[in-house]
């Protein structure tokens, strides 16, 4: 009989006992995830605070723009650093929006165009030309000045020559008034090595300036024409913005695609005078109050621009280009 007692009573403390260890494994369970819940919540804060860094540092440059905009009386800064280009930083779309931006704010004096510019697409240059034009009409008691830091060549000059007044370094490069298409032929190079080209066209000159067959007098004169065309509109565009300011007679050469120094430029009519973009807004302006308007890009279109970027890149291209050069 004590033995079935002592027997019951081992039973009983092993029950006890497992039941224990399961209540500890609950436990222990439920404070695990309690933990990787709470890490979870602090990474999913972690990421969003991180996300709106990120957010606040791309709308910075606007968001101060915005609010020193409306304190008080200011000249409007609109940048142009780099290659003119559809899809660049320095595209007519962007470009413009800073100018329209610039022009509909209340307190902006003036607008200085602050140009670094070694020129690039005439279509691109041209749209940002015509719209200093427009706006210069829109707003004519609204100075709009450019001023040239290390170059203002090619189209760089092209949207130059729209403002009423350019400022230069003596150093500063500007001109190259003129238009350029490049390529390569590898004919010859074929021959050498033995490969013969076949080529199937629908149209005489579907195939113009293919750099891997023989070059074609007619088409070579064709494109010149094109070329000569593109040239003359850039003159005119000139000789509109510039007026009797430029010396023609004196200077053959100035639409000869050729750059000047800073200093040749304002002796023969290129630029007016010289100054930076501090000197400019203070000496022809009368402030020191500036606003960039240059519209900045943003973080996921910079990267969807770059993966475009090298996606056309990786495919490759033979085709010529034109520039304003």
């Amino acid at each position: 009989m004590e033995n079935s007692k002592d027997y019951l009573r081992s039973i009983e403390n092993k029950s006890e006992w497992e039941r224990g260890v399961l209540e500890k494994l609950a436990f222990a369970s439920i404070n695990e995830q309690k933990i990787a819940r709470r890490w979870g919540i602090f990474f999913k804060l972690l990421t969003f605070a991180y996300l709106t860094v990120v957010l606040v540092i791309a709308s910075f440059p606007q968001l101060m723009e915005t609010i020193g905009s409306g304190i008080k009386q200011h000249v409007a800064i609109v940048d142009i650093h780099g290659v003119i280009a559809q899809g660049e930083g320095v595209s007519a779309s962007t470009i413009m929006e800073g100018l329209q931006n610039a022009a509909k704010d209340s307190n902006t004096k003036a607008i200085i165009l602050n140009i670094n510019s070694p020129g690039g697409s005439p279509v691109q240059s041209a749209y940002i030309y015509d719209e200093i034009r427009r706006l210069k009409k829109l707003h004519p008691d609204m100075p709009i000045y450019a001023v040239v830091g290390d170059m203002c060549a090619s189209g760089g000059y092209y949207v130059a020559a729209a403002a009423d007044k350019i400022f230069v370094s003596p150093a500063s490069v500007i001109g190259s008034i003129g238009v350029i298409m490049n390529g390569f032929g590898f004919t010859g190079t074929m021959e050498k090595a033995g490969i013969d080209r076949r080529l199937l066209t629908a149209g005489d000159h579907k195939a113009l300036l293919d750099p891997f067959s023989p070059v074609k007098p007619q088409e070579t004169a064709y494109m010149q024409t094109l070329l000569d065309q593109v040239h003359l509109q850039f003159i005119n565009a000139v000789r509109a913005g510039r007026g009797d300011r430029l010396n023609e007679a004196g200077t053959p050469e100035i639409f000869s695609g050729l750059v000047w120094t800073g200093e040749q430029g304002v002796k023969i009519g290129l630029a007016d005078g010289f100054g930076s973009v501090e000197s400019v807004a203070r000496d022809q302006l009368g402030t020191e109050e500036t606003v960039n308007f240059t519209p900045q890009e943003h973080l996921i279109d910079r990267l969807a621009g770059k993966l475009g970027a090298s996606f056309a890149h990786s495919l490759g291209s033979l085709s010529n280009g034109v520039a304003v050069r």
